[in-house]
């Protein structure tokens, strides 16, 4: 699904959510804060879109996706750039559930609209566990549910029946955003999510809404000197 999506997939999700998706972007890079030295692992990273904001500000970034056809599409970008010109991403393939790195080897891990998608999230919290050195951090960006009743009715309206028809429009793919409808119905809310970062062995977790908490960033943290054996 996601291959079928990859070439039109930025523009796409800029239609959708109205430009708000810069927005939850440039968050995301604040809360990650990635600076020259650090190393930070993007998970379901698309097309590097997030990945080449930390390389540019002078980390070591490796952009991992289950998604060929995003990887492929993410280093055709790069290498249309100019050398340099925002930072070099390595782009490897890997999956969430097992991912072919070394434990402990990550000052930041993040995940941004992929941990919805992931057969067994709450295993990929603990494989994220497993790459995140003692005293590294975790931030997910993810779809998430507005506090506010009304709203939240108002909200999923638009999922139902706007987002389909307007997919249909602009996508290649229009089957996928019905999908992502589903996906984001189905997503337990931002209490529940922390709730899974705990029982991961994550700690100081918190979270922050965005657009009126359609959208919540997660940030946790590996407490120095924790075992990664966090799973079952």
């Amino acid at each position: 699904m996601f291959d079928r999506t990859a070439r039109r997939y930025d523009l796409v999700n800029d239609v959708l959510s109205l430009g708000q998706d810069r927005l939850w972007r440039r968050t995301v890079a604040r809360t990650v804060a990635a600076g020259p030295g650090d190393r930070v692992l993007d998970i379901a990273a698309g097309t590097g879109t997030s990945a080449r904001a930390f390389a540019a500000a002078g980390a070591a970034c490796v952009a991992a996706d289950f998604s060929l056809g995003m990887l492929r599409e993410g280093m055709r970008r790069q290498g249309e750039m100019a050398r340099g010109a925002s930072g070099s991403v390595s782009f490897i393939a890997g999956d969430a559930l097992a991912l072919p790195l070394r434990d402990a080897s990550f000052d930041v891990v993040t995940i941004s609209f992929g941990l919805r998608n992931v057969a067994d999230p709450q295993a990929a919290l603990r494989e994220m566990f497993r790459v995140t050195r003692p005293g590294g951090r975790l931030v997910i960006c993810e779809f998430s549910h507005v506090p506010a009743r009304p709203a939240d009715l108002v909200y999923q309206r638009y999922l139902e029946r706007v987002l389909p028809s307007v997919a249909s429009m602009v996508s290649s793919n229009p089957d996928a955003y019905s999908y992502l409808a589903e996906s984001i119905k189905d997503w337990p809310d931002q209490a529940e999510l922390a709730r899974w970062l705990h029982a991961a062995g994550w700690s100081a977790v918190r979270w922050q809404n965005l657009s009126l908490g359609i959208v919540a960033v997660h940030s946790a943290v590996r407490d120095a000197g924790t075992a990664c054996d966090a799973g079952p």
